[in-house]
């Protein structure tokens, strides 16, 4: 992952009220973690926040913890090398998945009462399916961890000349102290204070970029003149071929990305599904996500705008190593527009996206260690102390291990095309067991085993033929979309194969866990009633956002 060089011209100059910025971040950091501390007494408090979160804050530490280092960066290394067809990862790569998890998904996740999305899968398949999936779960937590520590750590390395193991230690301490400290309510407050500390960096990033090339028809204009040509303004212009610059087809954004791979993500990713859990009742739970697809839609203009200012403005940006890497286009147009001051709160701004992702990839995989690992498989019957106690270690251990598995990123010069890569390896084959086994009671446990076992093989046997130059895509991002495609229907396939070879389940066993036998907390007029009041409606306030997600779309076709 060549993100930022050591000795690079990327330095900033960073005054002292600057550095103040940053300092005060950090002390209310970790002030919210020691704060947190008070309301743990059990493990339900230290993994669910007790279940106690008002939607409003679910909501916004759903999308927070999303808007990481992979967001920011990568999204906007993404708009400066693909244009607006970057907005397919938020359109209709996102908001309809989001929108599907709080309407139909939320209800079985909230009301079976489950701890976890892993543990969902031993209810309604088996022990070997839950296993399967805890452990797939905790390595990916791992390795996307890791890729935003050690991001973070090169981008002050780069930035503001901090020794890279100073960077690395001081982020890694900061996410340890208040996760370990506060569990998920301590990351869940901190995600809202990041998610406006975020914006607050990003958004004069966007409106000095566009000041200084013209407004935005002055930007759309230098696109139009630059390498990246006209294609670069369009979303769907030129994807019935592969002739546009993502080099993808309309078949795999639309089924790759918007189905499979999106809906794999937002709907089985339990570090996105745990903000919900910990919601205070039904309702909230189900308005979570929903709540979560509003900024969503808007994030890009502080994301793939930045992409687009940057290729028009930085001269050289694209190389294949060095300073001028898409991955630098957010550091270098806080480097050439940011006064001092502004550049403080921009700086603090990163620093809080790394955060952000980083500890909601920990407290996921603090949470599936202790309770779908260690409880369920290693010591069963231990007091709740003593699986509060594993649960901090394993936020200790889990960083120590994030830090080592970044460098598994080090050869890609876009770390979003990495990150896409493991979602169609682990999310894709999930998202398929998971919507079958919930929509059709016959699927047998083993057929929950085998689809996703299979799926998840059959994506990385695509990846490794794309490596090793067996099979050829246009890019690494259309080899994504099609491994999750692959692994999507090879799921589907061996659940319904290996179900007319093995017995299923009792009704009395599914209640609450499929469509057609409800159970006492996931009754019809619940799943399709929603909230009473019309406003917090869940499935009202769901089809507004994917009618407005489409409506984004009408300007940039």
């Amino acid at each position: 992952m060549e993100l930022l060089a050591a000795e690079s011209g990327l330095r900033l100059n960073l005054d002292v009220f600057d550095y103040l910025i940053l300092a005060v971040y950090f002390a209310t950091v970790l002030g919210i973690g020691f704060a947190a501390r008070r309301a743990i007494s059990t493990s339900a408090d230290f993994f669910l926040s007790g279940r106690s979160m008002p939607a409003w804050v679910t909501g916004l530490a759903f999308v927070s913890a999303n808007l990481g280092a992979l967001e920011i960066i990568g999204m906007a290394a993404n708009g400066a090398q693909y244009g607006l067809m970057t907005l397919h990862y938020y359109w209709i790569g996102a908001v309809p998945a989001m929108v599907f998890l709080g309407i139909v998904m939320m209800p079985f996740y909230y009301g079976s009462k489950v701890r976890s999305v892993p543990e969902f899968l031993r209810l309604r398949f088996n022990r070997p399916t839950h296993l399967l999936n805890a452990v797939i779960f905790a390595v990916a937590q791992v390795l996307i961890a890791g890729v935003n520590l050690y991001a973070l750590a090169l981008i002050l390395d780069a930035l503001l000349g901090w020794p890279l193991w100073v960077a690395i230690i001081l982020g890694a301490v900061i996410v340890l102290v208040y996760i370990t400290v506060g569990g998920l309510s301590s990351a869940i407050y901190n995600e809202v204070l990041q998610f406006f500390v975020i914006l607050a960096g990003l958004v004069p990033i966007t409106i000095i970029g566009l000041v200084k090339v013209g407004g935005v028809d002055g930007l759309f204009d230098a696109v139009r003149n630059s390498d990246l040509g006209e294609g670069a303004l369009h979303a769907w212009r030129d994807t019935a071929g592969t002739g546009n610059p993502l080099g993808a087809n309309w078949i795999g954004i639309v089924f790759g990305l918007g189905f499979v791979l999106s809906f794999g993500y937002w709907t089985t990713n339990f570090a996105e599904v745990q903000r919900a859990l910990s919601a205070k009742d039904m309702s909230a739970a189900r308005r979570t996500p929903i709540i979560a697809a509003f900024p969503k839609m808007v994030i890009p203009a502080v994301t793939v705008i930045p992409g687009l200012i940057a290729i028009v403005t930085v001269k050289g940006l694209g190389a294949d190593s060095g300073d001028l890497v898409y991955n630098n286009s957010i550091p270098l147009l806080m480097r050439d527009l940011l006064p001092n001051g502004v550049l403080g709160v921009a700086v603090t701004g990163l620093v809080a996206s790394f955060m952000a992702g980083m500890a909601a990839n920990v407290s996921g995989f603090n949470t599936v260690f202790t309770y779908d690992i260690w409880q369920s498989y290693i010591r069963k019957h231990e007091s709740d102390q003593h699986y509060l106690r594993v649960g901090r270690t394993a936020t200790v251990v889990g960083v120590i291990v994030g830090i080592g598995t970044a460098f598994i990123a080090a050869g890609f010069s876009n770390i979003m095309n990495y990150i896409q890569a493991l979602f169609s390896l682990i999310n894709a084959p999930l998202f398929a067991t998971f919507i079958v086994g919930m929509f059709w009671k016959r699927m047998t446990a083993w057929a929950g085993f085998w689809s996703l076992l299979l799926g998840t093989l059959a994506s990385l046997t695509l990846y490794l033929s794309y490596l090793g130059g067996a099979i050829s895509f246009n890019s690494d991002l259309e080899e994504s979309f099609w491994g999750a495609g692959l692994a999507f229907v090879t799921a589907v396939v061996f659940a319904v194969a290996v179900t007319f070879f093995t017995p299923s389940k009792r009704d009395d066993e599914l209640r609450g866990l499929v469509y057609g036998l409800a159970g006492p907390t996931t009754s019809g007029d619940v799943i399709v009633a929603g909230d009473k009041v019309w406003w917090r409606n869940p499935a009202l306030l769901g089809t507004i956002a994917v009618v407005l997600a489409f409506i984004l779309y009408i300007p940039v076709w």
